[in-house]
């Protein structure tokens, strides 16, 4: 059972509406604190999967009301162990999505569409380590690049907009994709210029062309990214998966690109549009079926557009690409 703490400030005459709300019954425990005369601080001990419900009949309620703030604060463990509660015969129950809160999946994802100083040295770092473990052949090396996966914030945060209809996170988060592949390819060309690259490595000359099995790895890496995230799991290993099919091949890209071997560069920026559309293509479509909706009913409609919107125009690129693909292999 993972917890959280719902902090809310409200005005002190309406703490007798909380014992009316209907997600009242899904409440662990409660405790009321009166700070003054005007306002009060009211904890509630919450499953994780009925925050947002909960959240938002305090939104719907409150959102007008000065001074209105409600906090959400992890809970590692509380002692006595806590029960699920069991809903009053009033309140009609209704399955709580298997994720954490909209407000919680949205700061952890949006950060990543912030190009920062340290979102920068990771994407130069993971591609350096990316190529170097791409000219040896070097496994170990590529997981260590793999690990950084400065790439999974950027794409979570657009199939995250994508499925909010929001405009604003959408601009930040093709922003900070592309300034991060532009980063990787010239981090990649530039060593290119330095070291030896041949097609003879088997690490390189594996992400020169586009099988079957890499569009599943890429529709399972966006999806397991996605979640990650919804759950409240740590990332880092889901992060693996989603840098598997995004930075290695692009690496190769700009590795080839500096060595003169444009034919096959071609066949690595193939797989990394495939990997980025398929990425995408499974998250927007995860996070669509978890529930992943805005608060207000007018944002609803405008989500809806934008998701099915995202996802032709993601399935129209893929059927492109394997018609490419098909190409190639008859070849």
């Amino acid at each position: 059972m993972s917890l959280r703490l719902i902090e809310s400030i409200i005005p002190t005459s309406s703490l007798s509406v909380f014992d009316s709300m209907p997600e009242n019954g899904k409440v662990v425990g409660r405790w009321d604190e009166v700070l003054n005369d005007d306002k009060s601080l009211v904890r509630m001990l919450v499953d994780s999967s009925d925050v947002e419900k909960l959240v938002d009949d305090l939104v719907d309620r409150f959102a007008g009301v000065e001074e209105f703030r409600v906090m959400l604060l992890p809970v590692e463990a509380t002692i006595p162990r806590p029960e699920k509660p069991e809903p009053t015969e009033d309140v009609k129950e209704e399955k709580s999505p298997e994720r954490i809160s909209r407000e919680e999946i949205f700061n952890s994802v949006s950060q990543g569409a912030n190009v920062t100083n340290v979102f920068i040295a990771q994407v130069i770092l993971a591609t350096l380590v990316a190529a170097v473990g791409l000219m040896r052949n070097d496994t170990a090396i590529l997981i260590g690049a793999m690990v950084i996966a400065p790439l999974l914030g950027p794409n979570m945060a657009l199939c995250l907009a994508t499925t909010l209809g929001d405009r604003n996170l959408i601009g930040r988060s093709l922003r900070a994709n592309l300034f991060g592949l532009l980063i990787a390819l010239l981090a990649s060309i530039s060593i290119g210029l330095f070291f030896p690259v041949s097609l003879a490595q088997e690490a390189i000359e594996a992400r020169t062309h586009v099988a079957p099995g890499d569009i599943i790895l890429a529709l399972a890496s966006g999806c397991a990214g996605v979640l990650a995230f919804t759950t409240g799991a740590p990332s880092a290993l889901i992060g693996v998966m989603v840098a598997v099919a995004l930075l290695p091949p692009f690496a190769v890209f700009g590795l080839l690109l500096s060595a003169g071997e444009y034919r096959a560069a071609s066949g690595a920026l193939m797989l990394v549009a495939t990997n980025v559309i398929c990425v995408n293509l499974a998250g927007t479509v995860t996070f669509f079926v978890q529930g992943l909706r805005p608060h207000l009913w007018w944002e609803v409609e405008r989500a809806k557009q934008a998701t099915r919107f995202a996802i032709v125009v993601w399935v129209v690129l893929l059927s492109i690409l394997a018609a490419l693909i098909h190409f190639e292999l008859g070849n």
